[in-house]
């Protein structure tokens, strides 16, 4: 989850917001790709959550990478909660999972260096200090009273909150980890059609990578428990937003879906004070009851614009959100896949052509069964086999046309970043049918193997 944003001063007139927006339009030679990441940390001797304090925990792994490694700290309260570096962040989710946001980079290969040596830095520091990292999509076996609550304002008031609008909020905070994927647009049209896209074949990235069957040390019913887990989250702020594909959309229809959408917080002289289930809309007029005749600044709507959670999220750019946290391996083929269909207009528009028709159910029951059975998963006449080999082939193409090398010449082009996900489409095996493949046979049912044999 977001550190406190930046976005300008006093918001005067309601066309900010939607300006706010529409200044993200980039020409295409500026378009860059930011991949960010979520893993588990996990003590080796007893294969328990890091807590936030001790000799074994976050906090020792972010002084690690700010001593040896010269990121820049963030504090708040007294506690660093954060690092910055060369236009990326690292910084800590509800319950010690660690996410590095990538810098706005200019090609798949430089996003995989980044998240190459952000890993092989914190490995050096983890390994020393008893810790190992895990990426997964749910936390294979721990309950919630073993997570400890980072020192987070924002978490505060969410964790309250959560149990009011829904069943597995804090499930999502504390025991979950995805991987994501944020890419530019050049115009309001060419936001559409990549909004779209994005929610229409979210429940392809999915089953790609679902890597979440277990939880609370059990073998659950999905492929992807993190994916299940959204479900019951906040109806207010999830799901797949059906009226991006109606005639009206664009940056304003937009402004006022975040507009309804109740508020978490406002962030004032780094505290956070409690709005929660307040109006952006009351606060627009001064009359938000957590600051009363106070008006917000771009810097409010950057920030509340970070509390809408669905499968695909606008911002300045659009971030894709449906795949689960994963090996060390398969990292760099998300930003693959979604630079292949979304930054070549031909794969854009072969990507398009496949879900234009699409109804509302048809989206819904796709990202239903995506995460319910992965690669397996049918509605109607669309099995998600199929449609995963289709797509994937129009991400190739779309790396293939862009054309751009690695720094060393050792690759002519991005398409060997899909490599990971060619294999699942042409095996029709996830990370999940693996995991539980060696959960039925190698590990006889004991889940704990997964911390000695899938950390990075």
């Amino acid at each position: 989850m977001s550190i406190p944003q930046s976005g300008g001063g006093p918001v005067e007139h309601y066309d900010q917001l939607i300006h706010y927006l529409s200044d993200g339009c980039k020409p295409r030679s500026d378009w860059k790709v930011g991949t960010e990441h979520e893993k588990f940390g996990f003590c080796k001797d007893n294969l328990k959550p890091i807590p936030y304090e001790g000799p074994k925990s976050v906090k020792s792994i972010l002084i690690g990478l700010k001593d040896k490694y010269d990121w820049e700290p963030i504090f708040e309260a007294g506690n660093i909660i954060g690092l910055v570096k060369d236009g990326a962040n690292v910084s800590l989710e509800p319950g010690g999972q660690l996410e590095l946001s990538g810098a706005p980079l200019g090609s798949i290969h430089e996003t995989c260096h980044e998240v190459n040596t952000h890993l092989s830095q914190v490995k050096d520091i983890a390994d020393k200090i008893g810790i190992g990292f895990i990426g997964l999509g749910a936390a294979p076996t721990w309950k919630h009273h073993e997570m400890s609550q980072m020192p987070k304002g924002r978490y505060r008031l969410m964790t309250d909150y959560m149990d009011k609008v829904g069943t597995m909020g804090k499930v999502m905070m504390y025991r979950t980890c995805t991987v994501q994927v944020n890419l530019d647009f050049e115009s309001e049209i060419d936001m559409i059609t990549k909004m779209r896209v994005a929610i229409a074949l979210q429940p392809v990235s999915t089953a790609l990578f679902a890597n979440s069957p277990f939880f609370e040390g059990k073998l659950t019913d999905c492929k992807s428990w993190r994916s299940r887990v959204w479900r019951d989250l906040d109806a207010a702020r999830t799901g797949t937003i059906p009226f991006i594909f109606e005639p009206t959309f664009g940056f304003e229809r937009w402004v006022n879906y975040a507009l309804d959408v109740p508020m978490y917080f406002v962030y004032r002289d780094g505290k956070y004070i409690n709005a929660l289930g307040q109006s952006f809309r009351d606060f627009l007029k001064g009359k938000l009851p957590a600051l009363p005749n106070e008006l917000p600044t771009l810097n409010d709507w950057a920030d509340h614009l970070t509390t809408i959670f669905p499968e695909a999220r606008l911002k300045t750019f659009i971030e894709m959100r449906g795949a689960d946290g994963g090996p060390w391996r398969s990292l760099c083929a998300l930003p693959a896949f979604w630079v292949g269909l979304c930054y070549n207009q031909s794969s854009l528009d072969a990507a398009y052509d496949l879900v234009k028709t699409w109804t509302p159910e048809t989206r819904e029951k796709l990202r239903v069964e995506a995460a319910d059975k992965g690669l397996n998963g049918k509605v109607g006449n669309i099995r998600i086999s199929e449609l995963a080999k289709e797509v994937v082939e129009i991400a190739n193409e779309g790396l293939k046309a862009r054309s751009i090398p690695s720094y060393n010449s050792k690759y002519i082009d991005e398409t060997h970043f899909l490599d990971e996900i060619k294999e699942v489409v042409d095996s029709k095996r996830t990370a999940a049918d693996k995991l539980i493949e060696l959960y039925h046979n190698d590990w006889c049912g004991d889940i704990s193997k997964v911390f000695d044999q899938h950390s990075y």
